[in-house]
């Protein structure tokens, strides 16, 4: 199949019939699991469940955790806590890119003394030296 013709992970296409016998869940089960927020498919304009393979993966994953004896209030922070690492991890990568364009920048401005980030509004750098009076102390 090409991947031209296989869905985004994303795209809600699957009905819940469907759904259920991939994950091998009862469609009951993925209802249910719906109303505790645990997998929270799209909505057709008729209120019909459409599950992406997103959907369908993390339908396994409650599945797996369910057999390993977690209840579902467990599950439910397991995944809130997955999702909070995940938006973490994204943060560390935007801020290493920035940290990384900004350290030439700041070592030229150690160098020369001068003001590393002036250019950018709302933002200031405050450098202290102690003056030779202030060493003695």
């Amino acid at each position: 199949m090409s991947d031209r013709l296989r869905p985004d992970d994303t795209v809600p296409v699957y009905a819940i019939s469907v759904a259920a016998q991939i994950s091998g869940l009862h469609p009951q089960t993925l209802r249910q699991y719906d109303r505790l927020g645990l997998v929270s498919p799209d909505r057709t304009s008729g209120r019909n469940r459409l599950y992406s393979l997103r959907d369908i993966d993390r339908l396994r994953e409650v599945s797996l955790l369910t057999s390993e004896g977690v209840n579902l209030a467990g599950i439910q922070r397991i995944m809130r806590m997955e999702s909070d690492l995940e938006l973490l991890r994204s943060e560390i990568t935007t801020l290493r890119t920035e940290l990384m364009r900004l350290r030439p920048r700041l070592a030229s401005a150690q160098r020369t003394g001068e003001a590393a980030i002036s250019d950018m509004p709302g933002s200031a750098v405050v450098v202290w030296r102690p003056r030779p009076a202030d060493r003695d102390r």
